[in-house]
């Protein structure tokens, strides 16, 4: 996709693994929006790093019932 200086919003495509400007892909393949493009680019370190926070996190793990 070309950079579009003019968007305030960015996605990551997770069909391409790319970073797209606001019209991209179908939103189904896409995670976002994000402000920059920077942050679009670490869409998956993102999600990692929930997933870690909700797995660690009391209220949600309720394995030791």
């Amino acid at each position: 996709m070309a950079d579009d200086p003019l968007t305030d919003e960015w996605y990551y495509c997770l069909d391409h693994k790319t970073v797209e400007p606001e019209l991209g892909c179908r939103d189904e393949v896409r995670l976002g929006p994000f402000l920059s493009r920077e942050a679009a680019a670490k869409a998956l370190e993102k999600v990692d790093e929930r997933n870690q926070d909700w797995d660690e996190d009391p209220a949600w793990n309720d394995e030791d019932e």
